[in-house]
């Protein structure tokens, strides 16, 4: 047997429901089977069974597997009933040992439901993720019952995790001042989104921007994107004397900056203009608040349409117990290995979809992700 991958041990922690003399396969072999067989590609139980079978050879170079690997009813059993807030919290202290610096860095929150996860007794679950835009890392998750549910989600998330010096960004269901407070109480920044849920406070900056008073400085910066035949245009707007925001709107006493994003695209010969407004704790200039603006949306491109796209998240019919939410910790410790191995030379230039594909055809590629560094 080689030497068994490190992860394995912040998850040391989880305590094993099962009883003892039911016991053929230890809480690490039952991981490891199901962590490989999900970068391999697998999607359900039944494909997970069948890796275990072909790929035992390979297991057993990591944990002894005494007795081959379980069916897919042992699998489903044990994830409907295993912990899955610890199992939550022993992968935020796996990606604390990264040990990446944050200082400066947008982490950026948002819900994800998986559309097929609900059976007759549960919707479809939802799950709030906190992602580390700069390296491509999920840092943590928390779920929920439905998007309304995400302004209690947010807060348990945030006090999870380590977010000094970062600047987090949140869209419009998140901007609530006792969110924003605890950022702040945190030692991080927050640029929060403003639409409906916040409709005063939006009207009030919104009519800022279109009559500012003339003794008040509006700083700005512009940013062109072209490319695929359409051409984007992107003006930040920053107003930092804001005294007249805190007075009209006690509650938000750590806005120290509001924010107008102009984009107007086109595309052939149609053009259209989108103005979005934000709030912010920080006072850095606009062009850095605009490229944590745009960083927000890494959420989407580099994790939610990674899951759905090259995970099937919206198609798993793994939905009883406590087995969605479970299998959504497996998938991104997945995401977060190979985003970790495609930094070494031979693979930067592979999809995540080839990842996966290679990881289930070649073994050393498995073994490269399984023990990536960041």
């Amino acid at each position: 047997m080689n030497q068994e991958p490190e992860f394995l041990d912040y998850f040391s922690d989880l305590r094993d429901h099962r009883i003892n003399r039911k016991k053929l396969y230890s809480v690490k072999e039952i991981l490891l089977l199901t962590i490989c067989a999900v970068i391999s590609g697998c999607h359900s139980w039944d494909d997970i069974e069948l890796y275990g079978k072909t790929k035992l050879d390979q297991l057993q170079h990591y944990l002894p597997y005494k007795n081959g690997t379980p069916s897919d009813d042992t699998l489903r059993r044990f994830f409907r009933a295993f912990d899955a807030k610890t199992f939550e919290k022993c992968f935020i202290k796996w990606v604390k040992s990264f040990q990446l610096n944050f200082e400066g860095s947008v982490i950026a929150i948002d819900g994800k439901t998986s559309r097929h996860s609900f059976d007759c007794d549960n919707n479809s679950m939802h799950m709030v993720s906190a992602f580390a835009s700069e390296f491509g890392v999920v840092i943590g998750q928390n779920k929920t019952s439905d998007k309304s549910n995400e302004i209690t989600a947010i807060p348990e998330l945030l006090s999870l995790l380590d977010i000094k010096g970062s600047i987090v960004t949140i869209d419009a269901m998140g901007t609530q001042y006792k969110i924003a407070n605890q950022i702040v109480e945190a030692e991080a920044d927050y640029i929060l989104a403003l639409k409906g849920n916040q409709s005063s406070l939006k009207d009030d900056v919104q009519a800022y921007f279109e009559n500012p008073c003339k003794e008040i400085s509006v700083s700005h910066f512009e940013d062109l994107d072209k490319g695929h035949g359409r051409l984007e245009k992107r003006c930040c707007r920053v107003i930092k004397d804001i005294g007249w925001i805190k007075g009209q709107h006690p509650h938000w006493s750590s806005i120290n900056s509001i924010i107008e994003v102009k984009s107007t695209r086109e595309i052939k010969t149609k053009q259209t203009v989108e103005k979005r407004y934000y709030i912010s704790s920080s006072n850095k200039s606009p062009e850095k608040l605009l490229n944590a603006i745009r960083s927000h949306w890494g959420i989407e491109n580099r994790l939610h349409w990674i899951l759905d796209m090259t995970y099937d998240d919206d198609y798993s019919r793994i939905r009883k117990g406590n087995a969605p939410q479970n299998m959504a910790t497996i998938k991104k410790i997945s995401v977060n290995m190979i985003r970790g191995a495609k930094q070494l030379p031979q693979y930067t230039k592979n999809s995540f979809k080839l990842m996966r594909k290679l990881a289930g055809w070649d073994n050393k590629c498995l073994n490269d992700i399984l023990f990536a560094k960041f």
